[in-house]
């Protein structure tokens, strides 16, 4: 292995560190590698496995972010005698982050027309919904558009 490009920060060539053992260093050596042009020193197989996990963690959040909105719009439509500041600043919150993620990251929107995708973040937010408020007897199946769900002024 040629050592001739140095590390860009410290000046000194990258030393080699195993993805193994700290994904930190690992990243950053890589980073200098390819930026170096030493494609042929690059981590290929783990550089091609973080980044099919960057697609994966930006999936989540838009999972997450829709389960947990559904989960306050669920709260607020079956208990109404506990609607309050918290659950309004929640579901404002989540909107926004998910139109934010939208724009940011306009390949997951074809996800929500998906049905089966819209079936598990319903189920996810369902399940949250139950175990916060000792409530059963929620829809098996989202009763709202999509549209609905992720419109500001919105409320069932």
């Amino acid at each position: 292995m040629s050592r001739t490009s140095a590390h860009p920060r410290s000046g000194q060539p990258p030393p080699n560190t195993r993805y193994e053992d700290d994904i930190a260093a690992w990243a950053d050596e890589q980073a200098a590698l390819l930026r170096a042009g030493r494609l042929d020193e690059i981590d290929i197989a783990n550089i091609a496995e973080e980044i099919e996990d960057v697609g994966r963690s930006e999936r989540r959040e838009l999972d997450h972010r829709m389960a947990l909105l559904i989960a306050h719009l669920l709260k607020w439509q079956f208990q109404p005698e506990r609607r309050g500041a918290s659950w309004q600043l929640t579901i404002r919150n989540q909107r926004r982050g998910l139109h934010r993620h939208l724009q940011q990251t306009p390949s997951l929107r074809p996800r929500l027309a998906d049905p089966d995708w819209l079936q598990a973040v319903w189920d996810d937010g369902v399940a949250s919904a139950a175990g916060e408020t000792g409530l059963a007897g929620f829809p098996e199946q989202c009763p709202w558009r999509i549209d609905e769900v992720l419109r500001e002024d919105w409320l069932p």
